[in-house]
């Protein structure tokens, strides 16, 4: 299990940057549907991730530093934010959509530096 956890959290930190550097340009360009999959496949990366550490938890298998908790879940705050915040401009959604997974990328490179 701490393998997946390991190997999602690359994943993850990917997948996030990716997300958030093509939300970027999409917005100049007009977004599309991959952005969106993009996207979405980041968010779920990220929510796979806290359920994989919440897995981890429960067979009694802590990260060494308390931070490591701390970053996961304001990372997963950060991509459940624009479902509440985002204004309804599509433009404007996008870019806080874009924001906040490239804010998570950042929380998750965080969070995985402290994991061991």
């Amino acid at each position: 299990m701490l393998t997946v956890h390991h190997a999602n959290a690359v994943l993850v930190i990917a997948v996030c940057v990716a997300a958030g550097v093509a939300a970027i340009v999409a917005r100049r360009r007009g977004a599309s549907g991959w952005v969106a999959h993009l996207i979405a496949l980041a968010q779920t990366l990220v929510v796979a991730q806290a359920g994989l550490g919440l897995l981890l938890l429960a067979e009694h298998k802590h990260a060494a530093d308390r931070l490591h908790y701390a970053y996961g879940s304001f990372a997963l705050l950060a991509v459940f934010a624009p479902w509440l915040y985002a204004p309804n401009d599509p433009r404007k959604r996008l870019a806080w959509f874009a924001g906040a997974t490239l804010v998570a990328a950042a929380l998750a490179v965080r969070a995985y530096m402290t994991a061991s």
